[in-house]
C-alpha cells in the first residue's frame, strides 16, 4: 500500500507547498478545499509533475457536517488507502473581528473551522491510522497562539486551543501509534504580506531576529518532519517557524527592513 497524506486548504500557498513536499517524497496526496474545481486542478498538477496519485475533495466549513467528513474518508478507504498523515492547514483567519463589537456567530465561526472541523478530520483519520498501527497528525497553527495580535481574539485563542487539542490526541491516541504535533509559523510571504505588510513599519512581525520571514517551503519542511517517520519519537509538541519572533522580547524596529 502506498503512503498517503491528506492536506486541507492545499490548493495554493502554504497548503500547496506542503502537499508538494509530500508528493516529492512519493506520497499519494489527497487535497481538501472549499472549491471543487480548485482542489481538482491542484491534484492534477501534483499528479502530472510527480507521478503520484492525487485527488481533490470539496467541503464547506461554515457548519460542522460529520456525514460529509465521513464520506471523504470512506472514499479514501474505498480506494484501498489507510491514511498515513493528516496535515490540517485550512483556517478561518477571523480578520477584523473587534472584540467588543464582533457578532458572536462570526466569532464562533472561527472555532467551527479551526477547532470543530479539525477535530472531525482528525477523528476520522485516526480511525484509519489505528487500523494501520501508526500515523501522524500535523496541525499548522500560528505563533499567534502564544503572542497575540490585536483584534484577532477568535483566531489567536482558537490557535492556542489547537495546541491543547494536539497534545490531547498525542496522549489519547499514542497507544495506537498515532502522533500529533503542531507547526507554529510566524509571518509568511503570502500575497497578502507582499501587497500590504512588507513596507509597513508598524508590523512588528517583520522585525525577526533572523532578518527574514518564512517562505511557503519553510513551513512545508516542518510539516514534512512531523508527518514523516523522521519524527517517529516526537509527539505532543510544537515547532516554531517564525524567524525567532517568539524568542525575542523587544524587536529591533530601528533597523531597515529587508527588500
Amino acid at each position: 500500500m502506498k503512503r498517503s497524506v491528506f492536506v486541507t486548504g492545499a490548493t495554493n500557498g502554504t497548503g500547496y507547498a506542503i502537499a508538494e513536499r509530500f508528493a516529492k517524497e512519493g506520497y499519494d496526496v489527497f487535497i481538501g478545499s472549499r472549491y471543487k474545481e480548485n482542489s481538482a486542478e491542484a491534484a492534477k498538477k501534483l499528479s502530472e509533475q510527480y507521478g503520484v496519485f492525487s485527488k481533490g475533495y470539496e467541503y464547506q466549513t461554515a457548519e460542522l457536517r460529520e456525514d460529509e467528513v465521513r464520506a471523504i474518508f470512506d472514499d479514501i478507504r474505498g480506494m484501498g488507502y489507510l491514511l498515513d498523515t493528516l496535515v490540517l492547514n485550512a483556517a478561518n483567519l477571523g480578520i477584523g473581528q473587534v472584540s467588543m463589537d464582533v457578532d458572536i456567530n462570526d466569532f464562533m465561526g472561527v472555532y467551527t473551522t479551526n477547532i470543530g472541523w479539525n477535530f472531525l478530520m482528525s477523528r476520522e483519520a485516526a480511525k484509519q491510522m489505528r487500523e494501520k498501527g501508526k500515523g501522524s497528525i500535523v496541525f499548522i497553527g500560528s505563533n499567534s497562539a502564544i503572542r497575540v495580535t490585536e483584534n484577532r481574539c477568535a483566531y489567536c485563542s482558537s490557535k492556542n486551543a489547537i495546541i491543547a487539542m494536539s497534545r490531547s490526541f498525542a496522549v489519547d491516541w499514542g497507544k495506537y501509534g498515532i502522533r500529533s504535533n503542531v507547526v507554529l509559523p510566524g509571518m509568511i510571504k503570502t500575497e497578502r504580506w507582499i501587497n500590504n505588510v512588507n513596507n509597513a513599519k508598524y508590523c512588528l512581525p517583520n522585525y525577526t531576529p533572523i532578518h527574514d520571514i518564512a517562505e511557503f517551503e519553510d513551513v512545508a519542511n516542518a510539516a514534512w518532519y512531523f508527518g514523516s517517520d523522521q519524527s517517529r519519537n516526537t509527539t505532543g509538541t510544537e515547532l516554531a517557524v517564525d524567524g525567532g519572533m517568539l524568542a525575542q522580547l523587544t524587536p529591533n524596529i530601528n533597523r531597515e527592513l529587508w527588500k
